[in-house]
Parts: C-alpha cells; sequence; structure tokens
C-alpha cells in the first residue's frame, strides 16, 4: 500500500506492484467468475481477465447483439458464453455489469442464484446505494464489492492492450467472508487497473453522476458549444470556431494536461494564453460553482437517480435517446469537427 500526500490529506493507494497479478491470480484460483452484461464494461472486463489468466465465463441474453459480439471475441457457447442465469448458477464470482436498468430488471434471476459464500462485484454503485429505488438488496451471507475502473469499456481495454492501465476504485460492502477486500482488489488488478484507490459505494456513485453531467460530459458539451455560438454570432468562420473551442482542446492541451498537469499545460503556452488564462480562471470557478453545488444535491437527494430510472423504464427510450443524439449530430458545431476530423493528416 502506497501512502500519497495532498496537503494535509493522506490516501492510500494499491499498485500492481503492491499487489501483483501473481498474488491476484492466487486469491481467485478456485473461482469461476462470470460477468454477467456485455455491453459497456463487459467485454473488456471479461476479456482483461481472461487474458490475464483467470477462469472467467460471460452471460448474456442468448442471440442477442452482445451475444453475437461475445462470440466474435472468442467466448464459446455452452463452455464460456451462457445464459445469464446459467452463468450465475455456475459462477462463483458475479460481475454485475449489466446497465443500471437492467440491473433492476434481472434482479430477481441474479438474486436467486447468490447463495452463501459467494461474492457480488458491481462496477457502479448506482443499484445498491438507491436501492430504495432500484430495489436491488444483495443477502447478507455474501461478500459485495465494487470495482470502478475510471474510464469506459474501450478505454479499459485500449490501455490493457498497449500494456498501460487505467486507474480505478474499490470499495467493500459486505464483507461476509473477511476476505472481500481481498477479492475486490484481485479483481481490480486482473481488469487491468493501473492503480486502485478505497472508496464508498455511495462516494463512486455521486462523483460518477456529478462527473458525467459536470466536467466529463454535460458540462464540456454546454461550454464547447457556448464559446462556439459566440465565436459564430461575431463573424468567425465555422472552421476557426471549431479549432479554437475544441480542435485545439483535443489534439494539443488536454495531451499536455494528461501528461504532466494543468500547471505544465500553462507553461508550455505563450505569455498571452497564460496570462488571459490565469486571470478568467476565477471568473469560469465562481460562475460554475454554484451550478456544480446544485448538481452534487440533486445527486445526493437521489433526484437524478430518479430522473434515470423514469426515463430508462420508459418503452420508446431509445427512440427518444436517438432523436436528441441526432439533434446535437446534426448541429453545425459537430458536423464542422466531422469535417475537420477527415482533413487530420492521419486521415489525409
Amino acid at each position: 500500500m502506497t501512502t500519497m500526500q495532498f496537503g494535509s490529506v493522506k490516501e492510500n493507494v494499491i499498485t500492481r506492484e503492491e499487489f501483483s497479478l501473481a498474488k491476484a491470480r492466487d486469491v481467485l484460483k478456485n473461482e469461476v467468475i462470470a460477468v454477467i452484461g456485455y455491453g459497456v464494461q463487459g467485454p473488456a472486463q471479461a476479456m482483461n481477465l481472461r487474458d490475464n489468466g483467470f477462469n472467467v465465463i460471460v452471460g448474456q441474453r442468448p442471440h442477442s447483439s452482445s451475444w453475437d459480439k461475445a462470440l466474435k471475441d472468442g467466448w464459446q457457447e455452452g463452455k464460456t458464453l451462457w445464459t445469464i442465469e446459467d452463468a450465475c448458477e455456475r459462477a462463483s464470482v458475479i460481475c454485475y455489469l449489466l446497465s443500471d436498468a437492467a440491473q433492476m430488471q434481472l434482479w430477481p434471476v441474479v438474486k436467486k442464484h447468490l447463495t452463501p459464500g459467494k461474492t457480488l462485484c458491481f462496477s457502479h454503485g448506482f443499484a445498491v446505494t438507491y436501492h430504495d429505488k432500484t430495489h436491488v438488496v444483495p443477502p447478507k451471507d455474501i461478500d459485495v464489492v465494487l470495482v470502478a475502473p475510471k474510464g469506459s469499456g474501450r478505454s479499459v481495454r485500449t490501455l490493457f492492450l498497449q500494456g498501460k492501465g487505467i486507474n480505478a476504485s474499490y470499495a467493500v460492502y459486505q464483507n461476509d467472508s473477511g476476505h472481500a477486500e481481498e477479492k475486490a482488489l484481485a479483481l481490480g488488478i486482473g481488469v487491468g487497473a493501473g492503480y486502485l484507490f478505497e472508496t464508498t459505494f455511495k462516494h463512486e456513485v455521486f462523483s460518477d453522476l456529478v462527473g458525467e453531467r459536470g466536467v466529463l460530459m454535460g458540462a464540456l458539451a454546454g461550454i464547447i458549444a457556448a464559446q462556439y455560438d459566440v465565436l459564430r454570432k461575431n463573424g468567425h468562420s465555422p472552421s476557426e470556431a471549431f479549432n479554437e473551442t475544441v480542435e485545439e482542446l483535443t489534439q494539443s492541451l488536454v495531451p499536455l494536461v494528461a501528461e504532466q498537469g494543468m500547471d505544465w499545460m500553462y507553461s508550455n503556452c505563450s505569455t498571452t494564453a497564460q496570462r488571459g488564462a490565469l486571470d478568467w480562471l476565477p471568473a469560469f470557478k465562481d460562475a460554475v460553482t454554484p451550478v456544480f453545488e446544485s448538481l452534487y444535491q440533486r445527486v445526493a437527494d437521489g433526484t437524478e437517480a430518479g430522473i434515470v430510472i423514469h426515463a430508462n423504464g420508459q418503452e420508446d427510450y431509445k427512440v427518444h435517446l436517438e432523436k436528441e443524439l441526432e439533434i446535437m449530430r446534426q448541429e453545425e458545431l459537430w458536423q464542422v469537427g466531422k469535417a475537420v476530423r477527415k482533413l487530420r493528416p492521419e486521415n489525409v
């Protein structure tokens, strides 16, 4: 365990050097790990575990598009690819990676196979934290843990294949066996985590919902749209507005932030950019802090969870979702982006 010091705050993290892949394999050597769901996180986590030498099977709805994808990825029907119920019956560790809505729907099926001594693993704290809405309440005589990679399934798999790893949080909700934390860490190393930091189910889902609605997606898209619109209204061409708003952000500045931090990115920009950014940073922070405070409160009191559950419960949800995404897709901003991407040197 490595102790990291952040000002006056100390935080313990687990690295691959401290909890090796060999140790992870030893911890789970007698376990059959069933990855339930093969949509967003399922494929990456299942294949990473398989490639790392664990005994893995996949549970999915037969003859669905995800079932067909699993077959293409090398899972074999009747050997390593089963129906959800069959996989749950055969497994001693169940990684419940269906969508939040599907977890609610399939819970009665999964729960009956959570016999004493088994381990239930989530990658999102939603279902358990908002159990008053989801009705997902695990039995008391099992271990319940969480391993949450901090990125999309695509990133989890891509970074693994590159020999790298994505950071992940872990948590223990129930420790019936006395070894739940050890199992969670082994699963985290198994799915390819670069390092693991401890959290709780509640903190994981709160930070995740705030992040998705905030900096990671909602705020990012909103700020980009606002700057692009202001530039266009003031006579700037679509190409100029897009390049100054999106292309430079994603292709130049964010990689510098990822490499060595925001201060390093600032130090590698022009003095004019540095001065302007430092001067305007407080104004943007002051403007959006109330929005984030309101957002956090809505996540904490369950309002956002209720909206998600209601929306996903509608029969025509995917139809409406596609219409909303199509509106975004057809906006000038992202039509310009589609054209600009084709002009990048690697695509010409």
